[in-house]
């Protein structure tokens, strides 16, 4: 199959071509056809294979056929993402698929100075991305009109409920005009997602190109078994022996994401943090260097976890294993995407063997153990609870819990008062320092 027999128009396969692809994923052949129909969609797919093109390449077409109710340029897209970096991802993918149609879109997140957005947005535009915290203080300003909205996008929709935004995606949904064409985006399904689908999706055709919950098969995972203490100077080891050239490295917390890429950078392998409680700028120059080799390593907390979107990305580390068995999968979707083969190798110490299980629980495999010579585990080592911050063990990780529990990023959750400018602390996933 072809772009072509999705019957796409000739200004999105030109823009495809002009990207360099010539053959649909999965997702994309079974989304884009019932999207074109006008069907409300519930779709699932692990991370990497190509859900932004599968929504945004029909979203054109349908805006490019449809002609706008009202002569004045008023949104009428609008594609909702957990974070800074992939609202920046999709907005660039936005741009790319419709530089041959006359459509104006915007990206909008917090971090950055509100009152460029609100000028751009006051000069009109056909499709707008945004996060949910950013979205609702524009509301908030009346800097934002969405009654001429016709289609409503939720990308990493389990994300953003996993961040506390579902008060916000209901109270923008609230405001939008009940005629309009719904799309729900989410890598991983649980009670919840169902719970919104069910709310918001009208006999929605549904697209699950894998097995839910489930690690890509073109990764190779693997588990080293090493005391906490000792994870920092094995890490620089296997780096440097095994000549890693690109590579993504996940803690629980800032404060340890900050204090393993001043490691590394000490023992002369050159990294960057990110995480919430980086400037945008900051994280936005960190993932440039990270992508253009001019950083070896990049040190992140999950809520860079889908927002990063590097071609051929060789080597995810998990320096500690997250405490939501989920975002393992979301984690290790950042290698193996769109065709290519990736390993993802986990550095696991006895705190961490609840977590282990959870996560093998869940993708429905044990994971291949390995010991390192020199760096075997201490025996008498007994497990303690992994606590949470700063204030508690070298691990510093989130609260320790069952995988069944109420999920808890440790991210702050958003007030969702509408009218009220909020604390940037508390949006877009920044977080309190002493947070993960």
């Amino acid at each position: 199959m072809t772009f072509t027999d999705l019957g796409l128009i000739a200004p999105l396969l030109k823009a495809i071509t002009e990207q360099g692809y010539t053959t649909p994923t999965p997702v994309q052949a079974q989304a884009i056809p019932f999207i074109l129909q006008g069907r409300d969609m519930l779709a699932g797919a692990q991370t990497g294979t190509g859900k932004t093109a599968g929504f945004t390449l029909p979203l054109l077409q349908l805006l490019s056929k449809n002609k706008p109710a009202s002569p004045k340029r008023k949104v009428r897209a609008l594609i909702l993402t957990p974070t800074r970096e992939l609202a920046a991802q999709v907005g660039e993918s936005v741009r790319l698929y419709g530089k041959h149609l006359p459509f104006k879109s915007t990206v909008v997140f917090g971090g950055v100075g509100i009152n460029p957005q609100i000028k751009a947005l006051a000069n009109g535009i056909d499709i707008l991305v945004a996060t949910p915290g950013r979205l609702m203080d524009l509301i908030g300003q009346k800097a934002l009109d969405l009654s001429g909205v016709e289609f409503f996008v939720l990308d990493e929709a389990d994300r953003m409920l996993d961040m506390g935004f579902i008060r916000d995606i209901r109270r923008v949904i609230e405001l939008l005009p009940k005629k309009r064409q719904n799309l729900l985006f989410s890598a991983t399904y649980s009670d919840e997602i169902k719970t919104l689908a069910s709310s918001l999706l009208n006999n929605p055709a549904e697209v699950e190109v894998a097995r839910r919950n489930t690690s890509s098969e073109l990764v190779k995972q693997s588990v080293v078994l090493v005391d906490d203490t000792r994870k920092s100077t094995l890490l620089g080891k296997i780096i440097q022996e095994r000549g890693y050239k690109q590579v993504l490295v996940f803690t629980r917390t800032k404060h340890r994401a900050n204090k393993l890429s001043d490691y590394l950078q000490k023992i002369e392998i050159s990294a960057a943090a990110i995480h919430g409680n980086k400037s945008q700028s900051a994280r936005t120059k960190a993932l440039a260097d990270f992508k253009n080799g001019a950083v070896r390593v990049l040190v992140a907390t999950d809520i860079a976890a889908r927002g990063i979107d590097i071609d051929a990305l060789p080597h995810v580390i998990n320096f500690e294993l997250p405490n939501i068995a989920e975002d393992y999968v979301h984690r290790i979707g950042r290698t193996g995407r769109a065709g290519c083969s990736g390993e993802a190798l986990s550095l696991v110490c006895v705190d961490e063997a609840e977590y282990l299980r959870g996560i093998e629980k869940l993708i429905n495999k044990k994971l291949e153990r390995e010991i390192i010579e020199g760096y075997e585990p201490d025996p008498s080592i007994k497990a303690k609870p992994i606590l949470q911050g700063r204030g508690g063990n070298q691990n510093g990780g989130g609260n320790r819990r069952t995988n069944n529990a109420k999920k808890s990023t440790g991210e702050a959750k958003p007030s969702g008062r509408t009218g009220q400018k909020s604390n940037p602390q508390h949006r877009e996933g920044k977080k309190p320092a002493h947070h993960a």
